[in-house]
């Protein structure tokens, strides 16, 4: 592994670092831009070890790359400082403790998922969830969607997801083809702006580069060669790191954006989850510290610990959890010391922003989709996929409408918009409503 152009400071000491990066990655809860700002008040405030521009520049390199934003800046951070053995620190860290914690809860989730109790904290969690999500549409929209164009793609990512059933793949990776090629002729219509006066590094060595993605694609797949060596391909863990490895080259935008395409496929395709366990785990993210995609370990665990052979039920769902982690992640580390010497020049790149910028508007669009999904399947029992034409529908059984879930939805959103709660608070008072109405419900019956 060759990683020469990585400006390592003898300066910074080792051990501090690994400690503030050990606190950060237990601390780092409140998604992307909680745990941005918790970056940037140990890095650039109070150490001084990145400047304001370094730590800009940076971030918007990572926005151009597919998966959590939060956690290739913490491995370009380390890079940047200590090499490849800073990146390697840093990136771990700040995924390993969000990861062992969604391990115990999934874990605890599969033990007791059949019990009536259980359910009905779940059912408060979910309905916490879909406000969650909703806010997120908010904050994302206001933020990205400042032009016409960009609301325009919204728009039209939504329906070409909702009315006719596009792959998600096909929605983002195409806006953000079109918005390369809207760069060149229209700047204004993505809003994009002159990059800052930055000095340009060399340029990087292309054989440096070559040997650092031959040796992390091996990392990549070396589980995945096992796997098939061992178990073959028809083991749902072959499954499993295959769907994952392509799911790790298509998130852009965060978990947000490509949880609806996630929960098609880990559902209707594979059959690993029910709908609500899709919102079941990402409840259970939105506790844990971490990136919020570590929900892909939930569905990793869930679907390895129903189909376990020749392993016990608990040993197959922390290999599935494991490999999920692994596939996840370990991309993550390949785009950063792929790229991260190319940092600066990438400031200047026109059409990757204006790709970038596309791929946000229409990720709007996507998780607004997510949210009609979620929805549906938090209120109603039963949802069933229909055709008319050439639209592909999700449609409920209006019977099926559960007025438990109504009422703890209308509780979520004046939690959240009403009155201003913060995550953990509404997770705890929605599960507690939750068993309170579901002891309801079953002393009516």
């Amino acid at each position: 592994m060759c990683v020469a152009t990585s400006q390592t400071s003898d300066g910074h000491e080792f051990g501090a670092f690994l400690r503030v990066f050990a606190r950060i990655g237990w601390l780092s809860f409140g998604g992307p831009a909680g745990q941005i700002a918790l970056m940037h008040g140990e890095v650039v405030e109070k150490h001084q070890w990145v400047d304001e521009a370094q730590f800009l520049h940076a971030l918007n390199f990572c926005h151009l790359l597919p998966g959590p934003e939060a956690q290739q800046l913490a491995t370009w951070i380390g890079w940047r400082l200590h090499g490849l053995k800073g990146g390697l620190a840093a990136g771990l860290l700040f995924v390993i403790p969000g990861a062992l914690v969604m391990l115990t809860l999934s874990s605890l989730y599969a033990l007791a998922a059949d019990l009536d109790w259980f359910a009905a904290i779940f059912l408060g969690i979910k309905a916490a969830v879909l406000a969650i999500v909703a806010q997120a549409l908010i904050r994302i929209g206001d933020r990205a969607l400042d032009t016409r164009f960009k609301q325009a793609l919204a728009v039209t990512s939504f329906l070409a997801l909702f009315l006719f059933n596009l792959p998600f793949p096909l929605v983002v990776l195409g806006a953000g083809v079109l918005g390369m090629a809207v760069a060149a002729s229209r700047p204004d219509w993505l809003a994009l702006k002159p990059a800052p006066g930055v000095a340009i590094s060399p340029r990087p060595s292309f054989a440096a580069m070559a040997r650092t993605v031959l040796l992390w694609a091996a990392i990549w797949v070396m589980p995945m060669a096992l796997v098939l060596v061992i178990l073959g391909q028809d083991h749902v863990l072959w499954d499993i790191g295959v769907f994952f490895s392509k799911l790790a080259v298509v998130t852009f935008g965060g978990a947000y954006a490509v949880l609806a395409y996630m929960a098609q496929e880990a559902v209707q395709t594979y059959g690993w989850l029910q709908p609500g366990e899709m919102a079941d785990g990402l409840g259970l993210a939105e506790t844990t510290p971490g990136p919020l995609i570590l929900v892909t370990q939930h569905v990793g665990f869930l679907a390895a610990f129903r189909a376990p052979e020749p392993f016990s039920p608990m040993v197959a769902g922390v290999l599935g959890a494991g490999l999920t982690t692994w596939v996840t992640f370990a991309p993550c580390f390949l785009w950063i010391f792929t790229f991260a010497p190319w940092i600066e020049r990438l400031q200047h790149a026109t059409r990757l922003k204006g790709g970038l910028a596309a791929l946000t508007a229409a990720v709007v669009g996507v998780i607004a989709n997510l949210s009609v999904w979620f929805a549906l399947h938090v209120l109603f029992t039963r949802v069933t996929p229909t055709d008319i034409g050439p639209l592909h529908l999700s449609l409920p059984a209006w019977a099926s409408f559960d007025w438990r879930a109504g009422v703890l939805s209308i509780l979520a959103a004046l939690m959240v918009f009403g009155l201003n709660w913060g995550i953990f608070r509404m997770l705890a008072a929605l599960a507690v409503a939750g068993l309170v109405l579901g002891s309801i419900a079953r002393a009516s019956v």
